[in-house]
């Protein structure tokens, strides 16, 4: 029997399974070696008796928590009344019943009009539709990306993603996509408008008139980078001046995690695509979806298919979650754990020299500037109970991602133990 030994107060996990059957290629098991049982609101337990406070958050699709006791009992009552499991794209009432609330809460509101395509079940097919779509509506091949950018493991989704070792994982290569810098990013700020500007006015600049431009409102993984406001204005600006469309990338940032459902809102821009998947269901069961504006829906029918496209019990609870949005309360509560946890990490940092912080609303990048720091400060976060992962280049980047539900109490809990890691170093 294989067994790991687990932090201080556990006992000993029996791996064997997972070690002699699952594939190497298992990365976040490495980093927590423990046996997962169950989770509740902001919180994991193990087999073993353990709890850990959930900074993590499945990588941003459990932006709720860990079984929302609304979700969850609109989930059973579906099931129990023999809800329909698989449609493909056929009309069926869950479909209809999220659309309309998706309407009325998330569209109409901020004057969006929309179209939904519901793509596989996962973040990386929506950007997949994305790119298809856009070069089909142009007529052209060209992309712009952005240094730093992750927008999925999928060929398509890998040409546009910044990160060269993926990239040589997936053997895609960079043809038809361009790479600016990000208005900022590990070499400082960059005025990536100006450059762009200069490239596609000039006619011996050696880059075609592009299809789309692909942008995260926040980098997460290059990083956390917020894009300024003012950024996303002349992006926009400029891709509609050129008749160059704008896809956001929201499947991460999205979701509630800025602070606003869409990560962009701030910035009062309107993309013409925009993709959403991971807390989509609020509930961590696959839903992606591309945003299309009007004018540019001009897929035949069956162009870009999937047998799992639009998972039945996603949309059942992902209607639920949709009801929070229209709660004063939650949206009051939103913006105050935001402030907290900005206000607490922010403060904690003030005085240090040897990291940065960036971030916005739920969402908080401690630059430590040496991946093996971060390393040792992870670790030492999940022997004291917090479940937490790194991003940047080189995984120097401590990442902050609670519940958008969580308590100020399990808040402040959480940070100390981060603080009180890095402290120790």
């Amino acid at each position: 029997m294989t067994t790991v030994t687990v932090p201080p107060g556990g006992t000993t996990a029996d791996l064997s399974v997972f070690e002699r059957h699952e594939s190497e290629v298992r990365f976040y098991s490495r980093k927590f070696p423990v046996v997962f049982t169950h989770g509740r609101g902001s919180w994991l337990h193990t087999e073993d008796g353990r709890a850990y406070l959930d900074f993590f958050c499945g990588a941003s699709a459990l932006n709720y928590g860990h079984n929302l006791p609304l979700l969850k009992q609109r989930l059973l009552d579906y099931l129990a009344s023999d809800g329909l499991i698989h449609g493909l794209d056929l009309h069926t009432s869950a479909k209809r019943e999220f659309l309309r609330r998706f309407h009325e809460v998330v569209l109409a509101p901020r004057g969006l009009d929309h179209r939904v395509q519901f793509c596989g079940p996962t973040g990386t097919d929506a950007v997949e539709a994305a790119l298809k779509l856009a070069r089909k509506a142009t007529g052209r091949q060209t992309v712009v990306a952005f240094t730093g950018a992750f927008h999925g493991m999928s060929r398509g989704s890998l040409s546009v993603t910044g990160s060269r070792s993926a990239r040589r994982a997936g053997g895609v290569g960079l043809q038809d996509v361009v790479f600016v810098p990000y208005e900022q990013g590990p070499g400082g700020d960059f005025d990536s408008i100006v450059y762009l500007e200069r490239l596609l006015s000039d006619p011996a600049g050696g880059t075609e008139l592009p299809a789309a431009v692909i942008v995260e409102a926040v980098q997460v993984d290059g990083g956390v980078y917020p894009a300024s406001a003012g950024w996303l204005r002349r992006l926009r600006d400029l891709t509609e001046r050129w008749g160059v469309l704008l896809i956001v990338d929201d499947i991460q940032a999205g979701i509630g995690r800025t602070g606003d459902f869409f990560s962009f809102s701030h910035a009062g821009v309107v993309p013409d695509l925009i993709t959403l998947s991971k807390s989509l269901s609020g509930y961590g069961l696959p839903l992606s979806l591309l945003l299309i504006a009007p004018g540019i829906d001009v897929w035949k029918p069956g162009e870009h298919t999937g047998t799992f496209r639009g998972n039945q019990l996603a949309f059942v609870t992902a209607a639920a979650a949709l009801d929070l949005w229209t709660q004063s309360g939650f949206t009051d509560r939103l913006a105050d754990r935001g402030r907290q946890l900005q206000g607490a990490v922010r403060a904690w940092a003030e005085p240090r020299t040897d990291v940065t912080v960036r971030g916005r609303g739920l969402l908080v990048g401690i630059d430590t500037g040496d991946a093996a720091r971060a390393g040792r400060v992870q670790q030492r976060c999940f022997a004291d109970g917090l479940v937490l992962e790194l991003c940047g280049r080189d995984d120097h980047v401590i990442k902050l991602m609670p519940p958008v539900n969580i308590s100020a109490e399990d808040l402040e809990h959480g940070v100390r133990i981060v603080t009180s890691a890095l402290d120790a170093e």
